[in-house]
């Protein structure tokens, strides 16, 4: 698919925005300013985002159009994610969310990163400014927010981390900002566990507080908390992302993936007496940064919590 081709299929409803001539609903009263965003990602026909923002932006008097640039979408063979970012660009975007494959592999394209992003070394955040990109991680600060309102006073001596890609890294970042002591990194891509650890190790704060979870069994038995920021567990990919025996009453669990609400690994540890915490936090705190970056507005956080809410009732 050609820039062009690619740019069509971003514009999407944002016609509905200079049709509307950026009035109300009811075609009378001032004129409201007009923000156009969007997701890149592939297979995301089903995310909350669009709903959220818009409706985040319509409390604040804003006629915000949120498309989904899904590659999978797009035909065959699926723009690049230079042809997507470059279409999303020139269709006037404020700027985009970025979700898997490409948290990693978007950073090359851009012009600076925030310091949370340079940190993890993943975006799922950019926004267009003066023609130029840049690249934030709301995912690390919406984990953090999350996992302080929804977890405070666990015990979080030792936590395994499964999964040590885009999500992985933000909650490792994330989690030592919230005074974890010790991660172990478990990923089938030994590199990308040794990657996320090095970054860890970097920090002024870092050293010594990250190492390998080669054996899975014993690290399990380590751990206060157990984190899946793995894709396992989402609709697509069912599963957990470690042996249910593993999963004990002590241990705590957390997991990123929020559709289903209720994963396979969130349930078994239920089941078994563990305090859990969905992957909705994060979802929706890493959404509330991004409204503010996109807009500049502060946005009605219940609200948008309601309408995330909203599609599980």
């Amino acid at each position: 698919m050609t820039a062009g081709a690619a740019a069509s299929f971003a514009m999407g409803d944002k016609s509905d925005v200079e049709a509307s001539g950026g009035r109300d609903a009811h075609g009378a009263g001032a004129r409201r300013r007009s923000i156009v965003a969007g997701l890149i990602g592939r297979g995301i026909q089903l995310s909350r985002t669009p709903a959220m923002q818009e409706s985040a932006g319509a409390s604040r008097g804003l006629r915000l159009v949120y498309q989904l640039l899904d590659a999978d979408m797009m035909g065959e063979p699926a723009p690049d994610l230079p042809t997507i970012l470059h279409a999303a660009e020139l269709c006037g975007f404020a700027g985009v969310n970025v979700t898997y494959p490409y948290k990693r592999e978007i950073v090359p394209l851009l012009d600076g990163l925030s310091d949370a992003a340079s940190r993890v070394g993943a975006v799922n955040t950019v926004v267009f400014r003066d023609g130029k990109r840049f690249g934030h991680n709301t995912d690390c600060w919406g984990f953090a927010e999350s996992f302080r309102q929804g977890m405070g006073g666990v015990k979080s001596g030792t936590v395994l981390l499964v999964g040590a890609g885009g999500a992985g890294g933000a909650v490792a970042h994330a989690l030592l900002d919230c005074g974890v002591e010790r991660i172990l990194v478990r990923d089938i891509d030994g590199q990308a566990a040794d990657i996320l650890i090095a970054s860890l190790e970097a920090r002024p704060d870092g050293a010594g507080r990250a190492e390998r979870a080669d054996d899975l069994s014993a690290a399990a038995k380590q751990a206060d908390g157990i984190v899946n920021a793995s894709p396992v567990g989402m609709a697509k990919l069912p599963g957990l992302p470690v042996p249910a025996e593993m999963i004990e009453p002590r241990h705590w669990a957390a997991d990123v993936v929020y559709f289903p609400l209720e994963t396979e690994f969130l349930a078994t540890a239920r089941k078994r007496g563990c305090r859990v915490l969905a992957g909705s936090g994060m979802a929706l705190f890493q959404a509330v940064r991004a409204f503010e970056l996109f807009t500049g507005e502060t946005p009605d956080v219940a609200a948008m919590k309601e309408t995330f809410d909203s599609f599980a009732s």
